[in-house]
């Protein structure tokens, strides 16, 4: 018989029929597909993944504040119309610019604007209908609008704190009183807030970081002017906030209409106090109503289900105002 001239291994491969040991399954990954075919859009070299590129690029330049006036700035810093611009530069609200269409018709309050910013340093600048309308958020702007400067919140701890030391001095002669809002959302009605808070002799407004309205442009024209007049600080932790007003001295009274204490009998008027005003829906939360030395209601018709936010902060004020002067007279 013919001596076989084959390597021996092959020879031995060929009688085992079969993969060698320790081949680690070479063979069977080889017969494994590339999984599912990617989409046009994710290969790199397809036309329609460059296409999606400019997609997501033109989205990202509509969504960036640049685009809106070419300022750095969104709507919610820009108050827009007339009356709205010369009496926000009237009460001097920290403003960066002012935009006027080229084709604006000229009158009273435009030249009032002008002069003001003349006054007060502040740039004016031309801009066309388009890029004032997008500056706007498309608001009413008469071909006129003022750009702000971010609002400079106060620290509610310094607040409250410096409030008690000017009281305790005889700086101010009258027991600090603050406006917390647990949940305010809607900016016209904190605009409120700081209106009615100014009026009836409040020192401060106090707002949390979160799930709250801030000073914007629409706070600054509903407040008319108010919010220039009283500061706002914002705390991280309102509960924490209202903590730390107690530690210095407050009292802290809640506004809801199921209270133990009808607001004409509130015994705490005359002394340092927050009183705090929840979302017309949910009412104070459970926290903030837990950190509460008192919960107040105010006398309605039973037919009237519940008061606007910054009309009951209004009237609480009113009365609190009321109250002390009855206890200075007294």
């Amino acid at each position: 018989m013919p001596k076989d001239s084959r390597p021996k291994s092959a020879a031995v491969r060929r009688e085992r029929k079969g993969p060698a040991k320790g081949s680690g399954g070479q063979g069977k990954r080889r017969l494994q597909g590339k999984g599912p075919t990617p989409k046009a859009e994710d290969r790199v070299y397809h036309k329609a993944h460059r296409q999606k590129q400019l997609a997501e690029r033109s989205a990202a330049k509509r969504r960036s504040p640049r685009a809106r006036g070419g300022s750095g700035y969104g709507a919610d810093d820009v108050v827009a119309g007339r009356n709205p611009v010369v009496e926000a530069l009237t009460e001097r609200v920290p403003a960066a610019e002012l935009l006027i269409a080229r084709d604006v018709e000229t009158d009273g309050r435009v030249r009032e604007s002008l002069q003001h910013c003349a006054e007060q340093g502040i740039r004016v600048r031309e801009v066309s209908r388009p890029q004032l309308d997008t500056a706007t958020g498309d608001a009413v702007h008469q071909g006129i609008a003022l750009v702000l400067h971010p609002y400079e919140y106060a620290d509610p701890a310094e607040l409250t704190g410096d409030l008690a030391v000017a009281a305790a001095k005889g700086h101010i002669d009258h027991p600090p009183l603050l406006v917390a809002c647990d949940s305010i959302t809607d900016p016209r009605n904190l605009g409120a807030i700081l209106r009615a808070a100014a009026a009836f002799g409040a020192d401060g407004v106090v707002v949390p970081e979160r799930r709250s309205a801030g000073v914007t442009a629409t706070v600054w024209k509903t407040s008319a002017g108010a919010a220039a007049r009283i500061p706002v600080a914002k705390a991280k932790n309102l509960t924490q906030a209202l903590k730390e007003a107690q530690a210095n001295g407050y009292f802290v009274a809640g506004l809801d209409g199921g209270g133990d204490t009808e607001l004409p009998h509130l015994n705490l008027a005359d002394q340092p106090l927050v009183v705090v005003v929840g979302s017309e829906g949910k009412g104070l939360s459970r926290l903030v109503r837990e950190t509460c030395d008192a919960i107040v209601s105010i006398p309605i018709a039973a037919s009237t289900e519940s008061l606007n936010a910054s009309m009951a902060v209004g009237i609480s004020l009113y009365e609190i105002a009321t109250l002390r002067q009855g206890v200075r007279q007294r």
